[in-house]
């Protein structure tokens, strides 16, 4: 690999996913060792040269040389296409660029619900700015995903339900629209990080469901595994609840919803 020398890359070193590929560009050589800076631990000159305020929603990459920062994509292709650059020139032709900048964005504003941390309540903290529309279509991207899944793993657990995507989806849809009735006053300013997270349970809960759609699994089988699947969820839904400072009130509307759905699917189809 060829190293971007005196390049300094600000990483949030609360979010694991930016600790991940910040490292993996070091120990790969296309950062020298002293490459990558945390973003609460900045030196004085690195934190004069970065808008602070930019840099929490698009990863800084400073060039010493010129006393210049790249934001976001750009600092990410800057450093890949300094060890390849024909995947830059591909990268930067205006179709792949505006997709990219824009599946940077869809990351970066939903990375704290993806992954949340226990220490993003300070100033120093690199919490991204709260952004609607890319919120939205994180919500909406885990429901049509969560629901499509779901319609089909419903078939393999023996209650007569056929594939049907619109009554997963509006199951989707109306626990969203329950917790969101339901925990608004108590929520308040936290709702769409809440929100946010739980949609990342769902997520989990769906990807770990996969799997099974593979296998020639019974009725009773399918039955368990999907009780430990809603089991993890509950556990992880537990946990961001105590990370975003919320008691057990959202999970227990939680629990209350997808008991209700339950009793009403085995009422109506058994």
């Amino acid at each position: 690999m060829k190293t971007l020398k005196n390049h300094t890359l600000i990483y949030d070193n609360q979010c694991p996913m930016c600790n991940i590929y910040s490292k993996g560009f070091v120990k790969s050589g296309m950062l020298d060792e002293n490459g990558r800076e945390a973003f609460t631990d900045l030196n004085f000159n690195n934190k004069n040269l970065i808008d602070f305020n930019r840099s929490k929603n698009e990863i800084a990459l400073v060039d010493h040389n010129q006393n210049k920062v790249s934001y976001g994509i750009d600092s990410l292709l800057l450093i890949i296409g300094n060890s390849f650059p024909i995947l830059e020139k591909i990268a930067r032709t205006k179709p792949l660029y505006w997709f990219f900048k824009k599946l940077y964005s869809f990351v970066s504003y939903n990375r704290k619900q993806i992954i949340p941390s226990e220490n993003d309540d300070t100033e120093q903290s690199c919490v991204p700015d709260f952004n609607l529309k890319y919120r939205l279509i994180y919500i909406g991207f885990v429901v049509i995903f969560s629901g499509y899944v779901l319609s089909i793993f419903s078939t393999k657990l023996g209650l007569g339900l056929n594939q049907n995507f619109t009554r997963e989806l509006m199951i989707c849809l109306g626990q969203i629209l329950w917790q969101t009735i339901f925990l608004r006053i108590y929520l308040k300013d936290k709702i769409w990080d809440y929100l946010g997270n739980m949609m990342t349970v769902s997520l989990l809960g769906t990807l770990i469901l996969i799997p099974v759609l593979f296998l020639n699994l019974n009725s009773v089988s399918s039955i368990i595994y999907f009780g430990i699947v809603v089991f993890i969820m509950f556990l992880e839904h537990v946990r961001r609840c105590r990370i975003l400072k919320l008691n057990l009130l959202p999970t227990i509307s939680w629990m209350i919803f997808r008991t209700v759905v339950v009793i009403t699917l085995i009422f109506l189809y058994v």
